[in-house]
């Protein structure tokens, strides 16, 4: 009996999801210990030296890093390919990848949803309306302004649905979670591109767990997610603490 894909990674984190999708698209079997960004026990600090998520477990192999993880389950299950077969296309599809990953991840993750949510109900600090501010007028405008000469005003990057197009969306979905939404008349391409992504059933699946999780508190999400019909692990490396890691949740 093939073993179970584990991943350890909560649902609202945008590297997650990117994961969750591919697994999702490409029909692989797997379980989840949700595990909320900064919350990781010990345990999870043995499997992840930086402390972030997501980690996947595949037998005896301990994998980490989205990238990593999404083109090993690439190379592995190849049916639904997720990456362009020329050459140069996929080499671009790995460079909006990692845009999306330390670009928006930079500027939609840890000054919006960071500042604006994790920050505030996670650490009790107050939000830094400046790092907020300079987002919003500068950082993601500039962001955006490149995505615009970058997406295709129909359908997806490279004809068919690629890691480029899962992973640019993925950190839309966070901004969204704290109230913003792109500006359809000064980035048109972009906001089409993002909404159509959005409404792929894979992402519409995952969003029934984001979206119930954010509603209660941390230490609730667990059972909630259960109840809901997640596919959650029997174990969990969560912690009852959050402490502060890379900033990066990858």
């Amino acid at each position: 009996m093939t073993q179970r894909l584990k991943v350890i990674g909560n649902y609202i984190s945008p590297y997650v999801r990117k994961l969750l999708v591919c697994l999702e698209l490409k029909g692989l079997d797997y379980e989840i210990d949700p595990v909320v960004p900064f919350f990781g026990d010990e345990r999870f600090s043995q499997l992840s030296p930086l402390r972030t998520i997501p980690v996947m477990i595949d037998g005896d192999l301990v994998l980490n890093d989205s990238s990593v993880i999404c083109q090993y389950i690439e190379d592995k299950y190849p049916q639904v390919p997720l990456y362009p077969t020329d050459v140069a296309d996929r080499a671009r599809a790995r460079w909006l990848e990692e845009f999306a990953d330390t670009r928006l991840g930079d500027v939609l993750v840890w000054r919006l949803f960071y500042e604006k949510g994790i920050r505030r109900h996670v650490f009790g600090e107050e939000t830094d309306e400046a790092v907020v501010n300079d987002a919003l007028e500068r950082a993601i405008p500039s962001a955006l302004d490149y995505l615009e000469t970058q997406l295709p005003a129909e359908g997806f990057l490279f004809g068919a649905l690629s890691i480029a197009d899962i992973a640019i969306a993925c950190f839309f979905r966070n901004a969204a979670f704290v109230r913003y939404t792109i500006d359809a008349q000064r980035w048109p391409r972009t906001a089409t591109f993002v909404a159509r992504v959005h409404a792929l059933p894979a992402f519409q699946k995952l969003a029934v767990f984001e979206e119930r999780s954010l509603r209660v508190p941390v230490p609730q999400q667990r059972e909630l997610l259960i109840e809901l019909g997640a596919p959650v692990s029997a174990e969990s490396l969560s912690g009852t603490t959050p402490r502060k890691g890379v900033r990066r949740i990858a």
